[in-house]
């Protein structure tokens, strides 16, 4: 009689194997991929922000009927098209698109100042905008005094809508970033891109490492819970590969190593904290399973199936159900608001 080999793998779910958790999976029936470090609730007021994928989560957490808060919602009687071109509903805040956790800390340090800094105000064709949100106001405003105006409400109101969130859901797009020489404030984009002028006496490149990152998302964590002490963070990672590269690499390798950079430093926040928490939505959209379909024609927008996908996981893994509507074949979302991709447009 042969002896019985046990041994760790032995008792192991089917999820723990390639064959059975991938190869032999259907890519939009991934199951147990998910087991959540807490719970979100009807209770729960969220607060959403990140790259432009992070539009997605906010508005499928609305749509199972979640409490998502909104700081700065739209005039009455705006049309959605128009609201959300100007960058009203995109978050929790209209703070557009935070690509980095830089980005968000600095945020959360200008709000407990209160203190907008008028250093940081480009100028296009004689109109005036934000360099933190350069394309929320497509037109500009009319004076610096404006955009200060502007923004020293926006702090006050993101400030008080953050002392009421339960749970802040941060979606990491990139590690790559421009910022100020003088003050080191990042930009959501190059300057010369959306407005202003860029002016290498001024302005420089930076790829944050694992390390900035790590420590990044720590501080972070730190100042929302300075907000509201009970705060747990939620981390995702988009998985929309850079439009260009700054680096001087090749695109391919630099968006490899912006995504694995945040995924490492996202997983082991995670993993060292209980109330923080990382979904997997960057994984269920390049799983080998998916063969592309989750990516558009141009490779990097992903389709409402693979949208759908990640909405349903995620949902489902809080025991919530996505709203159903019909994906269509091979389609992306239209109506993200994204700054990076502008740099397609300087492609030869």
């Amino acid at each position: 009689m042969s002896a019985i080999m046990v041994h760790p793998y032995s008792s192991l779910p089917p999820s723990a194997f390639w064959r059975h958790g991938v190869a032999t999976q259907a890519a939009d029936a991934v199951s147990d991929i998910h087991h959540p470090a807490f719970s979100l609730t009807a209770s729960d007021a969220i607060a959403t922000a990140g790259s432009c994928f992070a539009q997605h989560l906010g508005r499928a957490l609305r749509d199972a009927g979640l409490t998502v808060l909104d700081a700065e919602p739209a005039p009455k009687g705006i049309a959605p098209e128009f609201s959300r071109r100007y960058g009203f509903g995109l978050y929790s805040g209209r703070y557009g698109n935070i690509y980095t956790a830089r980005q968000m800390i600095q945020l959360l340090d200008e709000i407990d100042s209160g203190q907008p800094d008028p250093l940081h105000v480009w100028s296009r064709e004689g109109r005036f905008h934000d360099a933190f949100r350069p394309g929320l106001d497509p037109e500009g405003l009319d004076s610096v005094e404006e955009v200060m105006a502007i923004r020293q409400r926006h702090l006050s109101r993101v400030g008080a809508m953050l002392a009421q969130a339960d749970v802040f859901v941060f979606t990491l797009g990139l590690t790559e970033a421009w910022r100020c020489r003088n003050t080191g404030r990042v930009y959501p984009t190059c300057p010369g891109v959306v407005a202003g002028s860029f002016d290498p006496a001024q302005h420089e490149f930076v790829n944050f490492s694992y390390p900035q990152v790590h420590e990044d998302l720590e501080g972070l964590y730190r100042r929302l819970q300075g907000f509201n002490s009970g705060m747990k963070l939620l981390l995702t990672v988009s998985p929309v590969p850079l439009t260009a590269t700054a680096s001087g690499q090749h695109v391919l390798p630099a968006t490899q190593y912006s995504k694995a950079t945040l995924r490492a430093a996202a997983g082991d926040m995670a993993a060292g904290n209980l109330d923080v928490d990382y979904f997997p939505s960057y994984e269920i959209v390049t799983n080998p399973a998916a063969a592309g379909k989750f990516y558009a024609e141009d490779l990097r927008q992903v389709t409402e199936a693979g949208v759908e996908t990640v909405m349903r996981s995620f949902l489902a893994a809080h025991g919530l159900h996505l709203q159903e509507k019909p994906a269509r074949e091979g389609a992306a979302p239209d109506d993200l608001i994204c700054e990076d991709a502008m740099l397609e447009a300087f492609g030869r």
